[in-house]
């Protein structure tokens, strides 16, 4: 099991546009067989930084997402708007395993 965490700086002024840029993906994720955690928006602190953690099975899986995503036209659609809409200036990709009792 690998969960993915991404880091986003945001345009503040974007929120409601990145928003629903996240709310593409949700759906989208969970078809190509991973578990979206959700996104989080910023809220005291920061303005301009959100969080998404979603999980896949296994890295080999996470990888075969990032290539069917490529090619798919919702997983495009959602890329052309994040793209139009400059709602995200940056974003940083880690990987983590879970750990339990």
């Amino acid at each position: 099991m690998v969960t993915c965490y991404l880091r986003y700086v945001l345009d503040p002024n974007k929120l409601k546009e990145f928003e629903h840029y996240g709310k593409l993906w949700i759906p989208l994720v969970e078809r190509f067989g991973g578990q979206h955690h959700g996104y989080f928006l910023p809220s005291e602190g920061a303005n301009n930084i959100a969080l998404a953690l979603f999980t896949f099975p296994s890295l080999a899986s996470y990888e075969q997402y990032r290539h069917d995503s490529r090619q798919d036209p919702e997983c495009l659609a959602a890329f052309q708007y994040a793209q139009d809409t400059q709602c995200i200036l940056s974003y940083e990709r880690s990987f983590f395993r879970p750990v339990f009792e």
